[in-house]
């Protein structure tokens, strides 16, 4: 593997949606730069580098205040890019970590100083080697105090991650629904086993994200906007949002980050609604002092 990837819009378009004063990018990663952080050696993409100072002039061109920075798969359990990016935030960005499962106490304190303020469970075989659920388990039980999981599957195996995600003993975000057919609709398979996952813990969260990724029909995206907001609507205080860039692995069909800020008035029509997912549900999550 040695071709390096582009997966982001070189120039993406002025949104005509405008973001609440305050609005959170809740998913979003980066990559390198690679002279300086080093990407995995089991890293299944090789991606150019899309650092922080490329992060932020999207964020702030996109009408956003913050960024939650989700540690990408590409990096393995080395959190030092997006530590760096953080750093470099001047407050504006936390974090989501991906961690050995034997790391220590003070390792997850250095974390918790460096902004993370969560742990990723992958499960997409195509990304990762390796997932050992009850390796899993015992770090969630020695999380920092505040501190959640995300967890990243498909569809097709989330009745089996039933058991696994019930004994978490922590809240749960799940990354971009669990990647349903959207296709199906509001009422598809897929939707409706996912409601019954949110049904079962008051505390679980979910990122109503990725239309690039769920909706074969490409931009601008109808079937997802058609399934997804439903279900914004049904669990206003439990929805999060995020642009998902650089995209990774959509380097085929690279979306603009523009028309996905305007989906946002069409899965969350109301002010209201927008204000939850954007600002209020983000800020409880991942600035919970300055709420």
């Amino acid at each position: 593997m040695s071709d390096r990837i582009v997966s982001w819009h070189a120039s993406p378009s002025q949104p005509r949606y405008t973001p609440p004063a305050g609005a959170v990018d809740a998913h979003c990663h980066v990559f390198g730069p690679m002279a300086q952080f080093p990407f995995s050696t089991r890293a299944k993409y090789l991606p150019e580098d899309a650092g922080p100072d490329k992060l932020f002039a999207l964020r702030d061109h996109l009408g956003f205040a913050r960024n939650v920075i989700v540690q990408a798969s590409c990096h393995g359990t080395d959190n030092a890019a997006a530590l760096d990016a953080i750093a470099k935030s001047e407050g504006r960005a936390r974090g989501v970590a991906v961690v050995d499962p034997a790391i220590s106490e003070a390792e997850l304190a250095a974390l918790h100083e460096g902004g993370m303020r969560g742990i990723r469970f992958n499960f997409l075989k195509r990304l990762v080697d390796d997932a050992p659920k009850d390796r899993f388990l015992e770090v969630a039980s020695r999380l920092p105090e505040g501190w959640h999981v995300v967890i990243y599957f498909e569809a097709d195996i989330l009745h089996d991650l039933r058991p696994f995600m019930d004994a978490i003993p922590v809240p749960l975000m799940i990354d971009h629904m669990g990647r349903p057919d959207v296709t199906r609709g509001p009422d598809g398979a897929d939707m409706m086993a996912f409601r019954g996952l949110l049904d079962s813990r008051q505390d679980i969260w979910f990122k109503a994200t990725c239309p690039d990724r769920l909706d074969p029909a490409g931009d601008p995206w109808d079937a997802f906007a058609s399934a997804v907001a439903p279900l914004v609507a049904d669990y206003p205080d439990r929805v999060l949002w995020g642009t998902d860039w650089p995209h990774p692995n959509m380097q085929d069909a690279v979306p603009d980050d523009g028309h996905l800020v305007d989906m946002i008035p069409r899965i969350a029509p109301s002010l209201d609604l927008q204000t939850r997912m954007l600002v209020t549900n983000p800020m409880r999550l991942y600035w919970p002092e300055e709420v």
